[in-house]
């Protein structure tokens, strides 16, 4: 029986979540199209808002760890749910994420991603459109903030194992910034897929900086370390069982 009430409240959650996306945007609309501090505020709204409905709904709740970064620096993070954006975004001042062309296009993701100064790439063409993003910032067309990728390129369930892109290292040479790991357990409570939620406590955790001016082979190989290391350790910390 307690399934299934879990299950039914996070079905509501998730309507609600979603009707929350368009009255978050028609509310911050205006300021939006003015400025891109209204996409700001508007999706930092919008994840408070999906993290309060979240911990008396379905008695799931947010803890952010360690020192999230303020000036404008490369974040290397673990995906394992749409939760960990919200977690991540609503815990630093301006995030940026690197993100599929094709969302770009998606309603009201598309066009707020777009004023938050977002990077949406092509295959192949990722330093063309980080060096444009960069050049923007310097000239004044863009807010500088906090760059945030994705370093296996993908969502994965917990437990799941997948190689690290060398995009990530090529980034951070590029910008030549210091870089923050970012672990999670999200994805324990929160799945890629499905309607059931899990209530606990989900976690991101900043970890401390890598310091800018490593060679890249060096700083991957850190980078996945770090943040494998504390992801699995949250993944102990949420009572996950591994399978096999």
């Amino acid at each position: 029986m307690g399934y299934w009430v879990q299950w039914i409240r996070s079905l509501a959650f998730i309507i609600l979540m979603y009707i929350g996306m368009p009255i978050y945007a028609l509310l911050y609309l205006p300021w939006t199209i003015f400025s891109p501090h209204g996409a700001v505020a508007a999706c930092h709204a919008y994840s408070r808002y999906v993290k309060w409905l979240a911990s008396w709904m379905i008695n799931l709740k947010c803890e952010v760890r360690g020192t999230p970064p303020t000036d404008q620096v490369l974040v290397a993070a673990k995906h394992q749910s749409f939760l960990d954006i919200i977690m991540i975004f609503d815990a630093i001042p301006h995030g940026k994420f690197i993100m599929k062309q094709q969302l770009l296009y998606a309603p009201i993701l598309g066009q707020f991603a777009y004023r938050l100064g977002c990077v949406p790439v092509n295959r192949g063409k990722k330093g063309k459109a980080i060096a444009k993003m960069l050049d923007d910032v310097k000239r004044g067309e863009q807010l500088p903030g906090q760059l945030v990728i994705y370093s296996q390129g993908t969502r994965l369930a917990p437990g799941v194992k997948k190689p690290y892109k060398v995009g990530t290292a090529v980034l951070y040479e590029q910008m030549g910034t210091d870089c923050y790991p970012v672990s999670t357990n999200a994805g324990v409570f929160w799945p890629r897929h499905g309607i059931y939620r899990k209530p606990g406590t989900a976690v991101v955790d900043f970890l401390p900086p890598i310091p800018a001016g490593l060679e890249k082979e060096a700083f991957l190989e850190r980078l996945e370390h770090e943040v494998e290391t504390s992801s699995e350790a949250l993944l102990d910390e949420a009572g996950f069982v591994r399978k096999g």
